[in-house]
């Protein structure tokens, strides 16, 4: 199935993509009481979620998790729930579910976290929306291109040592639980990420770990600025 194509000026982005979480979560909450998310880091972050902290929403029905985290303290610039806290988290009453990278055992952290995502959702968890950044070179999480973990098919959560982008160490979700989502969602800004998303979005083969992740699940929904889309083809 196509994914949807959202093309705004970065500013629309952040507008239209908070309209969709209020809905998207007052839904849930309506439906079944809660409502589950999960985090980048990034430009995506940085962008998103001043606007999303300003949102009207049951925040103590809400449970927050991260699709990665590199294994640094939440002090450290390069913690994803660190960012998130500081620019939005901090400030409503959600419940937080940080990844605890930062141990020395990463696949203890890893089976920790996935106890907590077993504890708080189904399973396997269905996350009510997956909100994903994506790197110039089309990884998701800390899911990068041709890395054994694109295979994993039975953890949910998993211990990185050799990541190409710095830090090395680092926990990731892994494509299950990307899969189960209800709602995959794609940020990307900036014309360096065009050519990958011309293979992500229209080669239906494409092996990149965002189009693997885009055609999981139900349609994925990308968000991009026009420099991001500039190499789409128009219909």
């Amino acid at each position: 199935m196509q994914p949807e194509i959202i093309v705004d000026s970065r500013d629309g982005l952040v507008a239209r993509a908070a309209e969709r979480f209020a809905a998207t979560a007052g839904g849930a909450i309506e439906a079944r009481g809660t409502f589950s998310c999960v985090l980048p880091g990034g430009s995506v972050a940085e962008s998103m979620f001043p606007a999303f902290a300003r949102l009207p929403l049951a925040w103590d029905h809400v449970h927050v998790f991260f699709g990665d985290e590199r294994a640094v303290p939440e002090t450290d610039p390069d913690s994803n729930s660190g960012l998130a806290r500081k620019l939005w988290l901090d400030r409503v009453p959600a419940h937080v579910h940080a990844m605890p990278a930062n141990q020395g055992d990463l696949d203890a952290a890893a089976t920790a976290y996935t106890t907590e995502l077993r504890s708080t959702l189904v399973d396997p968890p269905r996350i009510d929306v997956m909100l994903l950044g994506m790197g110039p070179d089309g990884h998701v999480c800390s899911l990068f291109p041709g890395h054994p973990l694109l295979r994993e098919r039975s953890r949910w959560v998993a211990g990185v040592t050799d990541s190409p982008k710095p830090p090395p160490r680092r926990l990731t979700l892994t494509m299950p639980v990307l899969a189960a989502a209800r709602a995959i969602w794609v940020a990307a800004f900036g014309a360096g990420k065009a050519p990958i998303l011309r293979e992500a979005i229209q080669d239906p083969s494409s092996q990149l770990p965002v189009a693997i992740a885009a055609r999981s699940g139900p349609p994925a929904v990308f968000f991009l600025d026009p420099d991001a889309a500039s190499k789409l083809d128009t219909p």
